[in-house]
């Protein structure tokens, strides 16, 4: 199992500038970085994946859903333009070696509403059109895509690894598949492990392992000991990934609701997170 960091932790949006982090993920231990794309224009991806390669760092890919990029909009230039980030980050995935590409990918952040069932079986359609296209690209490219329910504050389409899983079988396509966030499943889900063993390993390609209040792993209620055992039971080898949010920008601080400090420091956050999971998962 490896452990990893997002720079969502530090700083939003992540740019060349940002590329400091690495370095610091490295020295603090951690087995990989997570890349947020906001805007893949402020990356030098050329760069980063030479210092991921000095740092020894592994790269995972994970998604920005702003309301302009939702596969699942009445508007199709909205479709279009999601669709279009969705393939950028894929073959972004793809350059840098990273086996998954993670978020959101059925919406918006933020999109939560209350409309008639015919309304949510269109937007359905309209997402399962897109993301029939995406898993044929992400095929070709050697991605898988991990589809992350949310919980009910952030989207009204998919909050439950249920919902998750009855998108992922519909489309029936090895290259998408289902990721998991524990402060997501901690509000929505009866039961976290219950939920890992429902999703199986076939079907579970990342986990970002985060805390009741996105703080520090191991200072809140998620049910830490029971996901790890069934992260073990069902043989579940791939990352645990921090992912909060130290700087947010002011349309993701909106997006998730993040209005107060999460930890006396990103850094600490982070070096104290990463000292949880291998207490843990490594004992």
């Amino acid at each position: 199992m490896q452990f990893g960091a997002s720079t969502f932790i530090w700083v939003s949006p992540f740019s060349t500038d940002s590329f400091d982090l690495l370095y610091k993920v490295a020295d603090m231990g951690y087995d990989l970085i997570e890349v947020a794309v906001e805007d893949k224009e402020l990356i030098d991806w050329t760069r980063l994946k030479k210092i991921a390669r000095e740092t020894g760092l592994d790269v995972t890919i994970s998604g920005a859903f702003g309301a302009n990029r939702d596969i699942s909009s009445d508007d199709a230039a909205v479709r279009k333009n999601g669709f279009t980030y969705i393939v950028d980050c894929i073959r972004i995935a793809e350059n840098l070696n990273s086996p998954i590409f993670t978020g959101p990918v059925y919406s918006a952040v933020g999109k939560t509403r209350y409309v008639s069932a015919e309304r949510k079986q269109q937007e359905r359609n309209w997402c399962l059109e897109k993301l029939t296209e995406v898993g044929k690209i992400a095929r070709e490219c050697g991605v898988v895509v991990g589809v992350e329910p949310l919980n009910r504050f952030e989207t009204d389409m998919v909050n439950t690894a249920e919902q998750a899983l009855s998108l992922v079988n519909e489309l029936a396509d090895s290259s998408i598949k289902i990721s998991l966030d524990t402060f997501h499943n901690n509000i929505e889900e009866k039961s976290i492990p219950a939920t890992i063993r429902a999703v199986g390993r076939e079907l579970l390609c990342h986990v970002q392992g985060n805390e009741s209040d996105r703080g520090t792993p191991g200072t809140g209620n998620v049910d830490w000991p029971g996901i790890k055992e069934a992260l073990t039971d069902i043989g579940y080898d791939g990352a645990v990934v921090i992912e909060t949010f130290g700087a947010p920008s002011e349309e993701l601080a909106k997006a998730a609701s993040i209005w107060r400090p999460l930890a006396n420091s990103p850094d600490e956050l982070a070096s104290e997170g990463l000292a949880f999971y291998k207490t843990l998962f490594r004992e």
